[in-house]
């Protein structure tokens, strides 16, 4: 595989890291550089993991996955994008700082699992094709990486100038996601 094909399949995977990270970079918690680092570099090792993990797998695993993966993308991107919605819903008097860091603990794990479970399913059908793994695990995770700290920081931006309205549109987007991994998988897209 060349290297513009592996960027291709890593700007395709890192794609739903980079949604994810663009509604948590509009929700009060998701406004510091330093968790936009952290969030940023847990997809990318998540990308990289599953892809790897995927890889090594191989075809015994690919059927047991293959029929529940979009079932678990979805309940995962919904339950973080509901809490998202609800926060976004609520009618503070002034912006508390106090809520959940999304870069940290459970929450940060069931975004980087929920964002990288298509990479496990690329790295499957890498096993199937002749690959340089270790340079493909690598662009995936760098390129999530980068796509993911733009997501942030453009989210961050539209998060400052529309406030409230920005986490709610997050956690849709989070939702969003989730429907369309499920749809497109349920209808064989």
């Amino acid at each position: 595989m060349d290297l513009i094909t592996t960027l291709l399949i890593a700007v395709g995977v890192a794609m739903d890291a980079f949604a994810v990270s663009l509604g948590i970079g509009t929700s009060p918690n998701g406004r510091n550089m330093r968790a936009a680092f952290r969030l940023a570099f847990h997809f990318g090792f998540f990308q990289g993991g599953m892809t790897l993990l995927g890889w090594l797998a191989g075809s015994t695993v690919e059927r047991f996955i293959s029929s529940v993966d979009h079932w678990i993308a979805f309940a995962l991107l919904a339950f973080v994008g509901g809490r998202m919605l609800i926060e976004g819903l609520k009618n503070h008097t002034e912006e508390v700082e106090t809520g959940k860091d999304p870069s940290r603990g459970g929450t940060l794990v069931i975004l980087c699992v929920a964002t990288s479970i298509d990479a496990l399913a690329v790295g499957l059908s890498m096993a199937l094709i002749e690959v340089k793994i270790a340079i493909a695990c690598s662009v995936i995770a760098l390129v999530t990486f980068g796509l993911s700290l733009v997501g942030v920081r453009l989210g961050q931006r539209l998060g400052a100038r529309f406030g409230k309205r920005m986490e709610v549109l997050g956690g849709l987007i989070l939702i969003g996601i989730g429907i369309r991994i499920l749809v497109s998988h349920l209808m064989g897209l």
